[in-house]
């Protein structure tokens, strides 16, 4: 058996992902729909929308399986998802990557397999809708197109979802989003006993920007510091924009000294944007950091009100 591969875009593949808040969500009748007509159209016992979490494969809709995921490295999906047509295996007892998968040999003893992999707005790959079926089956290319309209659909009803939680401007979660994940990651944080640092952070100056630039250099300067932001979290961390100018970070493993570190580096990073772009004014920022303690939790609305009692502290000091 081969283990699906890992994109080289794995981080910001995830990262979208997750910010579309669709993950361990209920099913839901509009996905329901188009599984259903795949499965007519194709005349095949299953059909999925399958979503490639980092380590499982999560089914939003699942017509003919009564399970809800499967594990990430024995999955077909995994292997869909690293091109941009549709991944076609018409007998896999046939093919050595899949002869011995225990999808294969055991339940729900997988024999046909076509996925249509299903991009974000952004282009990264979430999942696919896929077919199965327990014997052997071959697609011609009108086929391939019914099913690739079919994930376009799919496509369409995913992109609802991050509409709703995701910042055109700066390319990473909207305040929705991040609080969606945020909450999750605290819940998860609080049953394992992690400790982690929450920071709000708010741009010094940025109407001196829109005022002198124009709206069209705020929202470059939004944009530059939203890429400033994701190349600095690391990928269990969660980062957005929570309004005009306001973003926060929640850092996972991280005490709050550790957070300090983690702003400086950021601080660093924002001071050599300024330097190299030379685009007429600086990006500066405030912040405030909460520490988050699993033996005493607190609600991420009680931690993003005393960050941000920290920040305008910070600000005023300043000023």
């Amino acid at each position: 058996m081969k283990t699906p591969d890992i994109p080289q875009n794995e981080k910001e593949r995830i990262e979208t992902l997750h910010a579309t808040g669709v993950l361990d969500t209920p099913q839901e009748e509009r996905f329901d729909r188009l599984t259903r007509m795949a499965k007519r159209l194709f005349n095949v016992p299953i059909a999925l929308v399958s979503l490639v979490d980092a380590n499982r494969q999560w089914f939003k809709s699942c017509y003919g399986l009564n399970v809800r995921e499967t594990s990430r490295d024995i999955s077909f999906c995994g292997h869909a998802i690293l091109g941009d047509e549709p991944f076609v295996i018409s007998d896999a007892m046939e093919d050595a990557r899949f002869a011995d998968n225990p999808l294969v040999t055991g339940e729900p003893h997988i024999r046909f397999y076509a996925g249509c992999p299903l991009s974000a707005a952004n282009g990264q790959k979430l999942g696919t809708l896929c077919i199965i079926d327990r014997n052997p089956k071959s697609l011609c290319a009108e086929d391939i197109d019914i099913l690739k309209d079919l994930a376009g659909m799919v496509e369409k009803e995913l992109d609802s979802y991050q509409m709703a939680t995701f910042d055109e401007v700066t390319n990473i979660s909207n305040r929705r989003g991040f609080r969606i994940l945020a909450e999750h990651s605290l819940s998860v944080c609080a049953r394992q006993h992690i400790h982690a640092s929450l920071i709000n952070i708010d741009l010094d100056k940025f109407k001196f920007i829109n005022d002198k630039f124009g709206h069209a250099e705020g929202d470059r300067a939004l944009a530059a510091f939203g890429q400033l932001m994701r190349t600095t979290c690391r990928e269990s961390d969660v980062f957005g924009r929570l309004s005009g100018d306001e973003f926060a970070m929640l850092l996972i493993d991280t005490s709050p000294v550790s957070a300090h570190e983690v702003i400086e580096r950021f601080s660093k990073a924002v001071d050599e944007y300024n330097a190299e772009s030379r685009r007429g004014y600086d990006i500066l920022f405030s912040y405030g950091i909460v520490g988050f303690d699993p033996d005493c939790p607190r609600t991420l609305h009680d931690l993003m009100g005393e960050a941000d009692t920290l920040m305008y502290e910070l600000k005023r000091s300043r000023k």
